[in-house]
């Protein structure tokens, strides 16, 4: 089959071998694949992830050296059935699935492992349990989107945002444009969302953020105050011993680069929960002393859970989530190399699609 392959540090487009169905799995033919920031990532050094991967151990760990086909954003169809399957949904049924497998050396994520290709290439493998239906009406570019925006939703829960905090989203490239969609799905509001890419300010806006913020222009965190959210520990203590009413902050960190997350306990209001989705690759470093005396809620989000990204899917079809416009590009599989370069700049795009 023809798969856009990551070879030491670059992306080339060749024929490898078709993946075959063991037991319990299911042979499925891509129908799009999104590019994600991890696939970025790990594209720029490979044996830089493959060693951050390793010291976390799992289903991550990738093998430097290896012919690796990315792609773990995806909506495919079935082709056909391995052994031991129980063939509950039909040949040709288009489906989402979490990117894991069960293999023979334990589980492992499909599109990062030699062993499993993912969407940039023909023909995938998953494992039948977790399969997923896509809904008749929803079309397979917006049922693609199903794997980041699950990552969003998964951020909202750990969060766990009262009605009345209000929330600061970070960075709004696919990440945080995840938790800003899934912040208004669920009736979340004020939500508050600040990047200096005029393209995501704008993106940010179709997905509902209440107040779009231009950082270059004018710090977010220069608007608590108008909503009610006192920065100051002691102003906050204060209040609080008065008896007086409190706004707590709920900020999602989107962006993932060194001196982000210091940034934002520098600036956070006393008491904020700040919730860190973007994946930094680099050493960073904190003062703990700020968070401390801040009393500061730190937390970091990755992936989620089956009932996460089921419903993810759900929200999709029924048009909970408001996506229009994310999907900024479909290329072929021939164009995935000169796809992956222009996502490094977030000027004009969102998310590309890869059609294999």
């Amino acid at each position: 089959m023809r798969a856009a392959v990551a070879r030491d540090d670059r992306l080339e487009v060749d024929d490898v071998p078709e993946p075959a169905p063991g037991a319990g799995h299911v042979l499925v033919r891509t129908l799009a694949n999104g590019i994600c920031g991890s696939d970025l990532h790990a594209l720029t050094d490979l044996r830089h992830f493959a060693e951050l991967t390793s010291r976390v151990g799992g289903l991550l760990a990738m093998e430097p050296g290896q012919d690796t086909v990315f792609g773990h954003e995806f909506c495919a169809e079935i082709v056909d059935f391995g052994p031991e399957t129980q063939r509950t949904l039909a040949v040709g049924a288009r489906i989402c699935s979490m990117p894991i497998v069960f293999g023979p050396s334990g589980v492992e994520a499909i599109g990062y492992s030699p062993r499993f290709p993912g969407g940039l290439g023909e023909y995938m493998v998953l494992q039948e349990a977790l399969l997923v239906p896509v809904a008749e009406g929803l079309e397979t570019e917006r049922a693609t989107l199903t794997e980041p925006l699950a990552v969003g939703e998964h951020a909202v829960g750990l969060a766990e945002p009262g009605p009345d905090d209000v929330c600061l989203v970070v960075g709004c490239g696919p990440v945080g444009l995840a938790v800003i969609a899934a912040l208004k799905a669920r009736g979340h509001g004020p939500v508050l969302a600040a990047d200096y890419s005029a393209t995501r300010r704008g993106l940010a806006e179709r997905f509902g953020a209440d107040e779009v913020i231009d950082p270059g222009l004018h710090s977010p965190h220069d608007c608590w105050s108008s909503f009610g959210v006192t920065r100051n520990p002691m102003e906050r203590s204060v209040t609080e011993m008065l008896g007086g009413p409190v706004r707590n902050a709920v900020i999602f960190e989107a962006v993932g680069v060194p001196g982000m997350l210091q940034a934002l306990i520098d600036d956070a209001p006393a008491r904020s929960r700040i919730v860190v989705v973007g994946v930094c690759m680099q050493t960073d470093h904190i003062e703990p002393f700020i968070a401390v005396t801040k009393e500061l809620d730190l937390r970091f989000a990755f992936g989620y859970s089956p009932n996460e990204f089921a419903r993810t899917l759900d929200r999709l079809a029924d048009g909970t989530l408001k996506v229009d416009g994310l999907v900024t590009d479909v290329v072929g599989l021939e164009s995935a190399a000169d796809a992956f370069a222009a996502l490094r700049s977030p000027e004009g795009n969102g998310k590309i699609l890869v059609t294999p």
